[in-house]
């Protein structure tokens, strides 16, 4: 049975692949890992947002951090995804789960809510966990070193806010299956988690506001009212979080989660 410090390796650097890793907590995701020397892929639909990471590393004096458009709601694009990293270094360490859409025109109470909408929330939020995971999980089974997968939910799979029933569902759903895959796995040496973000400055929340009628300082001046640490969060302080439970000093956890939000679920009702 493989150790608990999976995807420790001597003879090589770690293998990170981060979905939705070209912006917010995605792109702080990969960042951290590089910071490492970890080799990372990057997974996203947005290339220019791909390509700008891609620059910004490019000057970083560790590490390798390679960037593929894909849409990991689709199954082709996730086994194509994760043979490329193979090709590449011949193993995966670590998965993180982090794509995630909340569309403008998603807040809207459930019966006002399209199904093709919900099914591209759903897809991306929930299925795309579930379509990595599947690729991954027996190439982790058959390392010695077994491996993580970290999946970033959101406290609204805890506590719901107004006029987001897809994507509440989403998250909720993502915690279970956080959960689910963690005991059968875990006698492979494989651990899942999760991290649920409370509200913290990223594209996704820059949405939010937009669909609300307001701007940044106000989402600012809310998070600073709502969160008992006073503000809302950065993309770097969730990152930490991820790359720590990715690490051997975690290693005796797995099918937890772990709320990244400035204090809001030990606060209680916040919406």
């Amino acid at each position: 049975m493989p150790d608990d410090t999976a995807g420790s390796r001597e003879t090589s650097p770690r293998v990170i692949l981060v979905t939705g890793g070209a912006k917010g907590i995605g792109r702080a995701t990969c960042l951290a890992f590089l910071e490492t020397g970890a080799r990372v892929l990057c997974l996203d639909t947005d290339r220019e947002a791909g390509e700008s990471l891609l620059a910004e590393f490019s000057e970083a004096p560790s590490g390798e951090l390679i960037f593929r458009r894909a849409d990991v709601a689709n199954a082709a694009d996730c086994r194509e995804s994760v043979q490329d990293a193979l090709a590449r270094w011949n193993h995966v360490d670590v998965l993180v789960n982090n794509a995630g859409i909340q569309p403008i025109d998603s807040y809207v109470p459930a019966h006002e809510c399209s199904e093709s909408l919900w099914d591209r929330i759903l897809d991306v939020n929930l299925k795309s966990a579930f379509l990595m995971a599947r690729e991954v999980l027996p190439l982790m089974d058959r390392q010695p070193e077994g491996g993580v997968i970290l999946n970033v939910a959101s406290v609204q799979g805890l506590q719901s806010a107004p006029l987001v029933p897809a994507y509440a569902a989403s998250k909720g759903g993502l915690l279970s299956l956080t959960r689910q895959l963690a005991i059968d796995y875990s006698s492979a040496g494989i651990r899942v988690l999760a991290v649920n973000p409370g509200t913290i400055e990223t594209p996704l929340v820059e949405e939010a506001a937009e669909a609300r009628g307001i701007d940044l300082d106000q989402v600012r001046a809310e998070g600073a009212e709502n969160h008992p640490i006073g503000r809302v969060g950065r993309p770097e302080e969730v990152a930490r979080v991820i790359r720590f439970l990715a690490g051997p000093e975690a290693g005796f956890m797995t099918g937890e989660f772990v709320n990244v939000d400035g204090g809001l679920m030990a606060k209680g009702a916040w919406a």
